[in-house]
């Protein structure tokens, strides 16, 4: 079975189209302001209207208000949310819509308890941990801190590219793989060969 495929913090129309066109499962749109590939809500909607059937459209949010949530769900079609802040189970759980939750990994034990409290949700993003930014670092973590045994599908995040998103399949055997720098010619603008190369890498295996 093909490992899934996330390409993240999408900012143009193109980039949603060749991200699609190339066969990507689902699609990111940040709604966290000081990342340099957020999008508004207004913007976010013009860039889902062009995701067909069948590929997921994803919002991320960092500590958002209910509020805030709430609004990109009234106007925006979105399939799943991700939290990559510090949210707690019970507000990820309360919109009535799927959602996975991120892990910013440092040490040992932590995804195992993140598996257990984070029970409800439909997927575990695990992703480097950097005391400033909520992902989108560049950076890859331990994956020997992954456990084999887990309770939830979990997503692989942080650092991935085209050059080791293979070997990160091989190794840690996600249900899904999820990339915004690495297909990236500057910070929000992907780049088409970059996402060709990164998703055939990713089903090579």
């Amino acid at each position: 079975m093909n490992t899934r495929v996330k390409i993240c913090g999408l900012t143009r129309v193109e980039d949603v189209k060749a991200a699609v066109a190339k066969g990507a499962d689902a699609l990111g749109f940040v709604f966290y302001e000081p990342s340099p590939r957020a999008v508004t809500i207004e913007q976010a909607k013009v860039l889902a209207g062009h995701v067909p059937a069948f590929v997921s459209v994803v919002g991320l949010f960092v500590n958002p208000s209910e509020e805030q949530v709430r609004e990109a769900l009234d106007r925006i079609p979105l399939d799943l949310l991700q939290f990559h802040g510090d949210e707690t189970p019970e507000f990820c759980s309360r919109f009535g819509r799927r959602w996975i939750k991120a892990v910013r990994v440092q040490q040992a034990g932590q995804i195992e308890k993140a598996l257990s409290d984070y029970h409800g949700a439909s997927g575990l993003l695990v992703d480097a941990w950097d005391p400033e930014r909520f992902g989108g670092t560049g950076h890859s973590f331990n994956w020997d801190l992954i456990p084999s045994e887990r309770s939830l599908p979990l997503i692989l995040a942080g650092g991935l590219s085209s050059a080791n998103v293979a070997r990160a399949v091989e190794k840690v055997k996600p249900w899904a793989v999820d990339v915004s720098g690495g297909v990236e010619k500057s910070k929000g603008i992907k780049d088409i060969e970059k996402i060709s190369d990164f998703i055939k890498e990713a089903h090579r295996v």
